[in-house]
């Protein structure tokens, strides 16, 4: 694949804002002005497709095909979450429905579950899938800390209780988090992947 003036189309499957914002400002920072992110709201695609992988990369995999397929364009598609060794990997692959409501209930969850677990540690972990006929995988891992308290303004998800440093990743700005993300880690692995195409 040339990524020279003709821009490359990239349907990225996913219905979270947060991650479509994350992602276009990161390829923008890398300057890849050939390539344009359409996302499922610019198709008013609103399918709901069912995540019944037992992996972050059997997810990702699952939501990249079915949008080449629909479409006939390469598809970009990321699973992630946060891990937790104490909690026996959990949430894992159920991060965004831990506690079948929404962010701030997932983090209360989380931190009610954690309340007598003095090992802190976790990491998120993040599968990118880019599918153009064949699936290629791209992994990307940051670790750090739970806190025992929603500290920070940005971000979302997890972010106000994941430390990484002295920080929540819900401190760092987002061209911050950007640089040492799990998502971040995953999708410079992806860029590097087009140029060589």
């Amino acid at each position: 694949m040339s990524l020279g003036s003709d821009k490359v189309k990239i349907i990225l499957a996913t219905h979270n804002e947060n991650k479509v914002i994350e992602i276009r400002r990161m390829i923008h920072l890398e300057n890849q002005s050939s390539i344009e992110i359409v996302s499922l709201e610019d198709l008013k695609d609103y399918d709901e497709v069912e995540e019944t992988g037992k992996s972050f990369d059997e997810n990702a995999l699952i939501k990249a095909k079915y949008y080449y397929e629909k479409y006939h364009l390469p598809s970009l598609a990321d699973d992630s979450g946060l891990v937790v060794p104490a909690l026996h990997g959990a949430p894992g692959i159920y991060s965004a429905r831990y506690s079948g409501g929404n962010d701030e209930d997932n983090n209360q969850f989380l931190l009610k579950n954690m309340k007598d677990i003095t090992d802190r540690s976790a990491f998120y972990s993040c599968t990118i899938c880019y599918y153009d006929g064949l699936p290629h995988y791209f992994n990307g891992k940051v670790y750090g800390t739970i806190g025992y308290t929603e500290v920070g303004e940005h971000g979302f998800g997890y972010d106000p209780l994941f430390y990484v440093g002295k920080r929540t990743l819900a401190q760092f700005s987002m061209d911050e988090k950007n640089k040492i993300s799990h998502r971040g880690i995953a999708l410079q692995k992806f860029m590097k992947f087009l140029h060589q195409k």
